[in-house]
């Protein structure tokens, strides 16, 4: 029997008031349903505000280092659940399993770094032009916040959203992905066995139209922390002026790696494979641009061809899956048109192209991990964010040409270039537009102690996880103390 899951609202899990329900499936194999959950009403969110509202206060003023206890306890309930929690997301999103235990593994470092900020929310003493006055800042909680998050990472970008929030002193309205909402649940059961108080995490699922829309409109809302596409991230902008709500917005990327003629080739193959196919793409970190200088462009095109075409797309249990499936039919159908489209603007198919089927794949959402050769960098496909198993290679006629080629897009989120020449790469780094910057990396994988975010329509500019994270969701007073 299916088991029903029920909002989070003021430590206690309850029904919503619309009465209705929806299924959480496995995209690999959609006879599998993982649970029922809630299709909440603005009502609901409404509440689980009003509940964080009467929280909020009792844990803003409960002692930094305490509150950081608290999320110390949850990474290490997370890291001792990691085999379990894994699987679960694995089969909820897709992902292989040694990538969702990663994530899980992910998601507790980051509560574990939070936990230590604890320890530094500090202000700082600034001299006076005064005599006999102490000047100084402290920072404070803003209060009731919203995080928005997406169905590719559903564990770990939750974890720094609520790390950051939740150590700064706010407390917190969750809206998670409908298409992973499982995971959500686990984490928010995980957070208050470590000793959360009621009320500071409410999570409520359910339709961007009702439960987003009061989430990010009312006006107890303080800030708004979102990750997903352009589109939406524009609308919550939009929207929250209006009460002039603070807004982290983190969105597209059209990920470059620049592959020059001094690179290792095997290991530039290597890393333009792991960028472009692991999670099956659902990176907004995912290499999907790969600009290769013409003298080794057909040496490097093979080289990948070759790679890529050895993984095994198959379902994220299975051991020797290296690809697994896309994460619902409407993502697999939205891939499937960027590559039909390809196809008509001349783009030439090296490797994949259609959908899989037969066997297993009749079970699941699964999309051949395919290359274009050659492709124009006008060309629809080497400009739009396709978030799929999905790699443009695009020839160079210089290094010069090759970072015209990866800033002329829309977006900036990462970017990697693979060289043997030191000159080459800080001169790459000076010059490429881009907020996360790689040289002979992944473009994809990011530490958590360390800031993330993107330039352009990638990101507005509030940087997540490190110490920087928190200053987005708590606010500096600044004292006068004549003495």
């Amino acid at each position: 029997m299916t088991q029903v899951h029920g909002n989070y609202i003021g430590g206690k899990w309850v029904a919503s008031d619309s009465g209705k329900t929806f299924l959480d499936v496995n995209p690999a194999d959609t006879s599998e349903v993982l649970g029922e959950f809630q299709l909440s009403t603005r009502d609901d969110a409404r509440r689980a505000i009003e509940a964080a509202q009467k929280a909020q206060p009792a844990w803003g003023r409960m002692p930094a280092p305490q509150r950081g206890k608290i999320l110390l306890k949850a990474a290490r309930l997370i890291e001792e659940r990691a085999p379990a929690l894994g699987e679960i997301l694995t089969r909820e999103e897709g992902k292989t399993f040694p990538e969702g235990k990663g994530e899980v593994l992910r998601g507790a470092a980051v509560l574990e770094f939070f936990s230590g900020e604890g320890y530094r929310f500090t202000g700082e003493t600034i001299p006076s032009e005064s005599e006999r006055v102490f000047l100084y800042t402290i920072r404070k909680p803003l209060g009731v916040v919203s995080l928005i998050t997406p169905w590719n990472f559903p564990i770990a970008i939750p974890c720094w959203k609520l790390g950051a929030a939740l150590i700064a002193g706010d407390a917190v309205v969750l809206k998670p992905a409908s298409l992973t909402p499982l995971i959500a649940v686990k984490l928010v059961e995980v957070l208050a066995e470590a000793g959360l108080p009621p009320g500071v995490l409410n999570l409520v699922v359910g339709p961007g139209s009702t439960v987003g829309h009061e989430v990010v409109t009312h006006p107890a809302v303080k800030a708004i922390s979102f990750t997903g596409s352009c589109d939406v991230g524009i609308r919550i902008q939009h929207d929250a002026a209006k009460n002039l709500t603070r807004t982290q917005l983190e969105m597209g990327g059209k990920n470059p790696t620049i592959v020059l003629e001094d690179a290792d080739l095997d290991e530039a193959a290597e890393i333009v494979f792991l960028g472009a196919f692991l999670s099956t793409g659902h990176k907004c970190t995912a290499t999907s641009r790969a600009i290769v200088v013409e003298p080794v462009l057909d040496a490097f095109t093979q080289r990948i061809v070759e790679r890529t075409r050895k993984a095994k797309v198959g379902n994220g249990m299975d051991p020797a899956a290296v690809i697994g499936p896309v994460v619902d039919e409407t993502q697999m159908n939205t891939i499937l048109g960027f590559i039909d489209r390809a196809k008509r603007d001349g783009a030439k198919v090296l490797l994949g192209g259609s959908r899989l089927t037969g066997g297993i794949y009749d079970k699941g959402y699964f999309v051949e991990p395919t290359i274009f050769g050659r492709v124009e960098p006008n060309q629809e496909i080497a400009q739009e964010e396709v978030f799929g198993p999905v790699l443009a290679v695009i020839p160079a006629r210089s290094f010069e040409h090759a970072i015209e080629i990866a800033n002329g897009v829309k977006f900036g989120l990462s970017a990697s270039l693979c060289t043997r020449n030191l000159s080459r790469a800080m001169e790459y780094v000076d010059r490429i537009e881009a907020g996360v910057i790689k040289v002979n990396q992944v473009s994809s994988g990011i530490e958590c102690h360390a800031p993330f975010g993107g330039t352009k329509a990638s990101s507005t500019g509030f940087r997540e996880q490190g110490s920087v994270a928190v200053d987005f969701f708590s606010e500096p007073r600044t004292v006068y103390m004549k003495y």
